[in-house]
């Protein structure tokens, strides 16, 4: 079993990875400076597997101790979002980029895996699949911080990035301002949603195959490392009227209606091959419809508010 840091491991994407992790009996520390007040990781204190150290990734001092004694880097802090970014640029860059300068300084000969975004792409070409070769243009700071990340990784050596699609499912630090999350919320809660640019396409995975494509990639780490991976539904590139439609067979009474007038701030419009993944012998277990089946279920839990990141 190995000894595993996960940085930001208390966000989103950590508080589901983290528990599979330790029942994988993997020793893991996590980094997290807890900047939403969350208490994902409550369930997972009675393991003595796991460590955790309260910090700020950016801070020498505290990152270099993280490190100690540890052989994998799930690099996961960083300010995640468009919104969150535009509105503290100065600390989208620090955390999204410095961080990662001052984690390759430090961190020897560990193996590191990093979660970039297949947002890079930013707006695809008609019937044409993005592929890891695809020239990225990202079109948002968000985009542009995590793939010049991506760029320092893996000039680095010994890494791999994960070019992740769209978000979705239920986590105990919980967003609801992902994109499938968000319209099941507003299906749940309000029963209908306004689309924008309806006709907008993109790629989407569940949060705990998120988990998966990470485990996949330690236990496969020399064949991998080097490389970006897409990961992502391969039958679920979808417009938003393709989802809405999707969450209507599991809530007949969800009303959509497309709007002509307005657009979506997020201009993100592409289908995205996940091969390279797959023949890697990756398989997510996932679909959107569980998806959207396990957020019903969670919005009958959690009380009527928000969860996002900015």
């Amino acid at each position: 079993m190995s000894r595993i840091l996960v940085t930001g491991g208390a966000g989103y994407l950590g508080s589901v990875m983290v528990p599979e992790l330790l029942a994988a009996g993997h020793s893991v520390r996590v980094l997290d400076n807890f900047r939403y007040g969350q208490t994902s990781l409550l369930d997972c204190c009675s393991s003595e597997g796991l460590e955790i150290v309260r910090g700020d990734v950016r801070d020498e001092r505290i990152l270099s101790g993280a490190l100690d004694g540890t052989e994998y880097v799930v690099h996961l802090a960083a300010l995640v979002g468009a919104p969150v970014c535009d509105a503290d640029a100065a600390g989208a860059s620090t955390t999204n980029l410095d961080s990662v300068d001052l984690l390759l300084s430090l961190r020897g000969d560990r193996r590191l895996l990093f979660p970039c975004t297949n947002s890079g792409y930013g707006i695809g070409q008609e019937g044409k699949f993005c592929t890891e070769e695809t020239p990225l243009s990202p079109i948002s700071l968000y985009g542009r911080t995590k793939v010049e990340a991506e760029k320092r990784i893996l000039e680095a050596g010994r890494s791999i990035s994960f070019r992740l699609a769209t978000v979705f499912g239920a986590s105990p630090r919980m967003r609801t301002d992902l994109l499938v999350n968000d319209f099941v919320h507003r299906a749940v809660r309000d029963g209908f949603v306004v689309v924008f640019e309806g006709h907008f396409r993109r790629n989407y995975i569940h949060v705990r195959d998120v988990a998966g494509a990470f485990a996949h990639g330690m236990e496969n780490f020399e064949s991998m490392q080097g490389r970006p991976y897409n990961v992502g539904l391969s039958d679920a590139n979808l417009t938003k009227i393709e989802l809405c439609e999707a969450i209507r067979r599991r809530l007949p009474r969800f009303v959509f209606l497309e709007s002509s007038v307005g657009t979506d701030p997020d201009k993100r419009d592409y289908v995205v091959s996940n091969e390279r993944m797959e023949a890697t012998g990756f398989r997510p277990r996932f679909s959107i419809d569980d998806g959207i089946a396990e957020l019903v279920k969670a919005y009958s839990v959690l009380p009527r508010q928000a969860f996002g990141n900015a």
